[in-house]
């Protein structure tokens, strides 16, 4: 099993303009003080933003891979359902960076907000 499968994380949109995910909050995502683990909103940006860069790609030839991520935490959520929105500032043929904001659905809370660069690479054999 994944991380991806694991956290329950569910693709609502996937385009080269935006990809959306969602994720439930559940225990197993929280620190001790009972809300989300900050590692779960880069974790969470971070895959937003891959699935977004490798969009169009033909991945028997190249993939993306992470070179940077910076997240920025604005609240903390407790409860409910996560929703990563990413869009493309730059979609390049070698490089792309996305932008990843994180919001609980049922209250439109603004969580973090995360930049993340990917490069894309050709696919070693």
């Amino acid at each position: 099993m994944n991380a991806i499968e694991y956290l329950n994380i569910s693709t609502e949109k996937l385009t080269a303009e935006e990809v959306v995910l969602t994720m439930p909050i559940r225990d197993e995502v929280k620190q001790p003080y009972g809300i989300v683990h900050g590692g779960i909103n880069a974790l969470l940006a971070e895959t937003a933003g891959s699935f977004g860069a490798n969009y169009g790609l033909d991945n028997t030839k190249q993939v993306p891979v992470g070179l940077d991520i910076h997240t920025h935490h604005i609240a903390q959520a407790t409860e409910g359902t996560l929703r990563a929105i990413a869009k493309p500032i730059h979609a390049g043929r070698q490089i792309q960076t996305w932008q990843i904001d994180t919001f609980v659905v049922e209250t439109g809370k603004h969580t973090s907000s995360s930049t993340l660069t990917a490069m894309i690479i050709p696919v070693r054999r």
